[in-house]
């Protein structure tokens, strides 16, 4: 398996799976995918972040369920039958880890060249930009690309439990 760095530099395209929060796109790359399912209730863990919907037992394994809505601060949305859960293989500092990202509806899988990648705009904030991998576009779409590990470790780290229960 290549990693980032390899694949840019041979010109191989990446694979990415897209997905609708609102009326934007987003996408993540296909390899951090394990699987996508139909929403499910969770069961809710006290203290939990808010974004943090709750646990799902998946085939013996407990995995977190985060709302992408929430955790970009986005207007909450009913769950309709076309929510998905999709199931991110994780990297994180406990070794890998499986979570679930709640999100409004899967697109598609489409192939994005590596010199379309553009830098994310940086923010003053800086709040949402470190788990932006970057931005491309699709189909005359802007495409903002997600950096699985960034983008759910900092919910689920022992650190960010530890504060909430305090």
């Amino acid at each position: 398996m290549q990693n980032k760095e390899s694949r840019a530099a041979d010109g191989a395209t990446r694979q990415v799976l897209t997905f609708a929060l609102g009326s934007e796109t987003y996408g993540v790359d296909i390899l951090r995918v394990k699987e996508i399912r139909g929403w499910s209730p969770v069961t809710r863990i006290p203290q939990s972040p808010a974004s943090v919907l709750g646990v799902l037992n998946l085939r013996g394994a407990i995995v977190p369920i985060i709302d992408l809505r929430v955790r970009f601060a986005m207007p909450s949305a009913e769950f309709t039958p076309v929510t998905v859960i999709i199931v991110l293989s994780l990297r994180t500092e406990q070794g890998q880890r499986e979570c679930g990202i709640v999100v409004d509806q899967v697109r598609d899988v489409v192939d994005i060249a590596p010199d379309g990648i553009r830098a994310a705009p940086t923010m003053q904030s800086g709040g949402s930009a470190e788990f932006i991998e970057g931005i491309t576009t699709c189909d005359e779409q802007m495409l903002i690309l997600l950096d699985a590990d960034e983008l759910v470790t900092r919910e689920l780290s022992p650190a960010a439990l530890a504060d909430r229960a305090a």
